[in-house]
């Protein structure tokens, strides 16, 4: 994976690029499946954090939990989640626009004054098509969208999963690499230049 791949994982469409990773140790928590889900995704989460590096713990200092994953069936039932609004900005509008689109995920970012991921709120709406989806392939998908700030049209022409001849779905190899030499400790947890993107390629071409 060279710069040519990696600039457009963080080049956002309105030509900006905007990388941040976390700068916290993630304290996630599941709203809305059962026990045998709720494992599934904080393994994912787990394989995920082991993978970059990077710390998963039971508790935020400042957050409590900074990491929450909501599977729901309508967009309508956040409304009914208390203080949910207080939580993300201009939720009422949001869900009338995800309602619009019939999307079926999205996620919300907060960030710290370093410009790191201090928060991720991860939203699947278990619509038709995504019901057809292994649990384990949803999971994994949604923890690897949320370890970075990817841009927002990162995985619309591929994603970062891949198939192997045995049928297991696992992380991309390329895209493995590239969460790795984000969290490498010399890189910074946030970037808007460019240049940002040949580090990344040099550390993945180290790697390999």
């Amino acid at each position: 994976m060279d710069v040519t791949e990696i600039e457009p994982l963080f080049t956002r469409t309105s030509g900006e690029y905007v990388f941040a990773r976390w700068g916290r140790a993630i304290a996630p928590v599941v709203f809305g499946v059962d026990d045998a889900t709720l494992g599934i995704v904080k393994g994912a989460i787990e394989a995920v954090c082991q993978l970059a590096g990077h710390d998963m713990g039971d508790m935020d200092g400042e957050l409590g939990v900074n990491f929450m994953v909501f599977f729901l069936r309508e967009w309508d039932e956040l409304r009914h989640v208390p203080d949910l609004d207080r939580l993300i900005e201009g939720l009422t509008p949001l869900l009338e626009r995800l309602e619009a689109v019939e999307a079926n995920q999205y996620r919300v970012f907060r960030f710290d004054e370093a410009g790191a991921i201090k928060a991720a709120f991860i939203f699947v709406r278990m619509d038709a098509e995504m019901s057809k989806v292994p649990a384990e392939t949803v999971a994994l998908s949604q923890v690897v969208q949320t370890i970075l700030l990817w841009s927002d049209t990162a995985f619309t022409d591929r994603s970062a999963l891949a198939q192997t001849p045995d049928g297991t779905v696992v992380l991309r190899p390329d895209i493995g690499a590239l969460i790795r030499a984000a969290y490498d400790p010399v890189m910074p947890v946030a970037a808007n230049d460019p240049a940002h993107a040949l580090r990344l390629a040099a550390r993945v071409g180290q790697a390999q």
